[in-house]
């Protein structure tokens, strides 16, 4: 099998759908007639992207926006609280029908780059659908520390109907004076001989801990009675025996995202997958995973209505999110934070028998765009340097990001790219329906003028592709 590739070129000068400058944006692209898994994941990892046949590259030293490749470890995957709250809010809508669809969060616009001139086909479907759009989260917990309470004076709520000048009755000057003892000073603040007040979260956590401690030390003691005659243990040690390590640990993502499927609840929610269009060639090796490498829909069924369709790629090192389509009647359950939380747990399911599959690509990071600056909250995540191709910690590369919008990643000076174009001989190239190197077709094309094009195309892909890929020329 071999990917078939017809390269497009750089085209600079168009309009920006992240900063709406009209002539800023600028990159490169190629057709993909064919493509191999493997071909792509390579190319991933040297700043590709694929939308639909098409498959481009940012010029990253010339977009007014540039694109950093962003992906997450699975392993060591840690969840966000806000991503927490998405899926406690979809559980609680399927379990107990809560969420109401007028409370919409709101949902920034988000297109990635489709390439160069390229449009994308018109989607018919029953509903009206959209490309993903990011979440823009809210966080319950953003509230004042302090709030100031300024005392207006008041009437009675009678009305006061007495004439000018004329003095109020004793019951009514007993009635003013208690209402005026009843309002309160201002205080001087907390008093510090007492102790500070504490969160009720940390109110509640203290007794659950408590209560569990209790119920360990319980169990203990049962032990201890069943057990003291047979043995010399203390106690104690019966005690610390039983305690559970696990017992105070936060839901792990595989528990969290299996919470909403119960088959009692209110609604029900399923998942299909099948292989849709794509450039990328189906392979199902005897190492690799049930379903497949490949390109992939993942369909959303709430009680047997679509609601969603997310589409994937399956590569050899990690699991590519494409796009999300979504029917906005159901914005308000935060579809594009839920759908990637879900494509990362199913991610982590394909590890667990394919070990080489450990990375979510998430696609493109916009530092200087904060409609994409969401995807560095999926910890931990790595940048691709647009010079080495070596993966940098994205912590490490937000103080550069501030300085500069473009910014070689990797902090070695030196380093250089270790895939860099070494020789363009052996560069493959299909001319008149015949595979050959390159030097092979100069002499069969002796008028060919074509080097500089050549040579660009392999520079960008790397020699490894250049060797393995085929470059159409006619």
């Amino acid at each position: 099998m071999y990917s078939i590739v017809e390269y497009k070129g750089l085209k600079s000068g168009y309009h920006c759908g992240y900063c709406n400058l009209e002539d800023g944006k600028a990159s490169t692209g190629m057709w993909a007639h064919t493509m191999t898994v493997q071909d792509y994941q390579d190319l991933i990892d040297r700043g590709w992207r694929r939308s639909g046949m098409y498959v481009y590259k940012p010029a990253m030293n010339r977009t007014c926006c540039p694109q950093y490749t962003i992906r997450c470890h699975i392993l060591d995957f840690k969840l966000a609280k806000s991503s927490k709250k998405v899926l406690k809010k979809m559980t609680r809508f399927l379990t107990k029908g809560e969420g109401a669809k007028g409370i919409v969060e709101p949902m920034e616009s988000f297109n990635e780059d489709i390439g160069i001139g390229h449009v994308p086909s018109p989607c018919t479907s029953e509903v009206n659908i959209d490309l993903e759009k990011p979440l823009k989260i809210v966080s319950l917990e953003e509230v004042p520390t302090s709030t100031e309470v300024h005392e207006k004076p008041q009437t009675d709520s009678a009305g006061d109907n007495r004439d000018p000048g004329e003095k109020p009755t004793s019951a009514e000057a007993n009635a003013t004076t208690e209402k005026l003892n009843s309002i309160p000073k201002p205080g001087r603040g907390p008093d510090p001989d007492k102790p500070p007040c504490r969160k009720a979260k940390d109110l509640r956590r203290e007794r659950k801990l408590k209560k569990l401690l209790q119920k360990q030390q319980q169990i203990g003691m049962a032990d201890v009675s069943q057990h003291q005659e047979a043995t010399c243990e203390t106690p104690k040690a019966l005690f610390l025996q039983h305690q559970d390590p696990q017992g105070n640990q936060p839901k792990s993502l595989e528990e969290l995202t299996s919470e909403s499927l119960s088959p009692d609840a209110v609604h029900q929610l399923e998942y299909s997958r099948f292989l849709c269009q794509s450039p990328l060639q189906a392979e199902n090796p005897p190492d690799g995973p049930d379903l497949g490498y490949g390109s992939f829909h993942q369909q959303y069924w709430l009680d047997g209505k679509i609601i969603a369709v997310g589409v994937i790629d399956i590569l050899p090192r990690g699991v590519s999110s494409v796009y999300l389509y979504y029917d906005p009647d159901y914005a308000f359950l935060s579809l594009g934070v839920y759908s990637a939380v879900r494509e990362i747990a199913f991610t982590t399911e394909l590890q667990k028998t394919v070990p080489n599959i450990g990375h979510y690509y998430m696609g493109f990071y916009i530092h200087s765009c904060p409609k994409m600056k969401y995807k560095g909250q999926y910890h931990p995540s790595e940048l691709l340097c647009p010079e080495t191709y070596n993966w940098v910690p994205i912590e490490k590369c937000r103080p550069k990001l501030d300085q500069s919008k473009y910014s070689r990643l990797h902090e070695n000076p030196n380093a250089e790219d270790e895939d860099r174009l070494q020789n363009l001989n052996k560069v493959l190239i299909l001319y008149r329906n015949t595979k050959m190197p390159y030097n092979m077709y100069r002499r069969r094309q002796k008028r060919a003028n074509d080097e500089a094009v050549v040579q660009q195309y392999a520079n960008l892909v790397g020699q490894t592709c250049a060797e393995r890929m085929v470059l159409y020329r006619n």
